[in-house]
């Protein structure tokens, strides 16, 4: 704190000037400059420290793995699962196909059945949007058309995340119509996010024709 001072020798007469000593108390912005690159840090760090915190609220899980199977084929349906492991020839057939890269040696679809009837196959597709992951359900009715596609999992901002109206758009497609600004119309501001789908799509097609529809025929 400032302390100012009067002489007291001159008191006597009002109109003496007042003597106020030069206080060289040093100040914490102007003469300790690191206090201000602190200060700013802090300010830095807790805006970090909110936008991390909002960025998790906005990530969002709407079902977990045994909903989405009842998502796929019901609450009565009995699910099996059903892992595939193509060849090299199956493996390049595949992505040729799918126009995408398969990525594992391994694919597993979930099959679901009803009293020895099977109602579809379902598979669980994650792919990196912008930055972060999503995570679609691809059903497939029993004869291998696509039925259904599901958001199980959305970690991107939320304007990102295509419309169920959107999806609906993909119902029985077949793999060379699932083709974004072909017969496929995309979604501004979602464009990443509407071709991940599309991509997602067309693999799981293309694993099912190759793995299950081509090695059913005679």
């Amino acid at each position: 704190m400032r302390k100012y001072q009067i002489n007291l020798k001159q008191t006597h007469n009002r109109h003496a000037p007042v003597s106020v000593p030069y206080d060289n108390t040093p100040s914490i912005l102007t003469d300790f400059p690191d206090m201000i690159f602190l200060k700013k840090l802090t300010h830095y760090l807790f805006m970090l420290f909110i936008l991390c915190n909002v960025s998790n609220v906005l990530a969002r899980v709407y079902y977990s793995k045994q909903e989405a199977m009842e998502l796929a084929f019901g609450k009565d349906a009995t699910v099996e699962m059903l892992p595939l492991f193509p060849d090299k020839q199956q493996h390049r057939n595949i992505e040729q196909r799918a126009r995408v890269k398969l990525g594992s040696n391994m694919f597993t679809f979930y099959v679901g059945k009803k009293q020895g009837k099977i109602l579809g196959y379902a598979a669980l597709e994650t792919r990196t949007v912008r930055t972060k992951p999503e995570t679609l359900l691809v059903v497939l009715d029993a004869e291998g058309h696509l039925r259904d596609i599901h958001t199980l999992a959305f970690h991107e901002p939320p304007e990102y995340q295509p419309s169920k109206k959107w999806y609906a758009l993909l119902k029985q497609r077949s793999i060379k119509e699932l083709d974004l600004n072909q017969s496929i119309q995309g979604i501004t501001g979602a464009t990443l996010s509407t071709r991940a789908a599309l991509d997602s799509a067309r693999k799981v097609l293309s694993v099912f024709q190759t793995m299950i529809q081509q090695q059913a025929k005679p």
